[in-house]
């Protein structure tokens, strides 16, 4: 085994990564501005899919032999084209939207953990005061509301307001009338 060539590599190797990388990085920053902002988001599994996806043809396409710059730019293309097509789509089909996006799940309402959901969405009590302590917030039942969101953050509500102007509308877990049975004010 030629040790040099195994660590440093041939210089036509190298120069293939150079050319390949500049060429594969324009082509990526450009299909991705194309694409819009939601390409990059990370809002759905779909979208966290599409974003790795895309990091590794970029992988491919800079150090696999076998791919060409032409392969990863029509890859960068299909990829982004995929998830703009079930992104416009989903916009346009609740059945699609339903399938492609998780919902948010309520955690904690008016200071009271909600063990069911807690345990469905596998969120320990350690990990909800810990997003909570982030937030500066020392005492449960104090919050209103928390919420795991799509992406999986937890959103901090600390005050509860009408059901018909609340952002927990879409919110799985908020019942009717959760908001309006106890309309929770907390001083922060």
């Amino acid at each position: 085994m030629n040790w040099y060539e195994a660590l440093i590599g041939t210089g036509s190797a190298l120069l293939r990564t150079m050319v390949i990388g500049v060429g594969a990085y324009i082509a990526l920053v450009t299909v991705l501005r194309l694409s819009g902002k939601r390409t990059l988001s990370k809002w759905s599994a779909f979208d966290l899919v599409v974003t790795v996806a895309l990091g590794s043809a970029f992988a491919n396409a800079l150090v696999s032999k076998d791919v060409s710059l032409v392969q990863g730019i029509v890859t960068f293309a299909v990829l982004a084209s995929l998830q703009f097509v079930v992104t416009w789509a989903s916009v346009r089909s609740s059945w699609l939207r339903r399938l492609s996006r998780s919902q948010p799940q309520l955690l904690l309402l008016n200071g009271k953990l909600q063990h069911d959901a807690m345990r469905q969405e596998r969120v320990t009590e350690n990990e909800l005061r810990a997003s909570l302590r982030s937030q500066g917030i020392a005492d449960v039942s104090s919050v209103g509301a928390v919420v795991l969101e799509t992406d999986g953050r937890m959103s901090v509500i600390r005050v509860l307001g009408s059901p018909e102007e609340s952002t927990l509308q879409d919110v799985r877990g908020m019942g009717a009338g959760a908001v309006a049975g106890e309309r929770k004010h907390v001083t922060s």
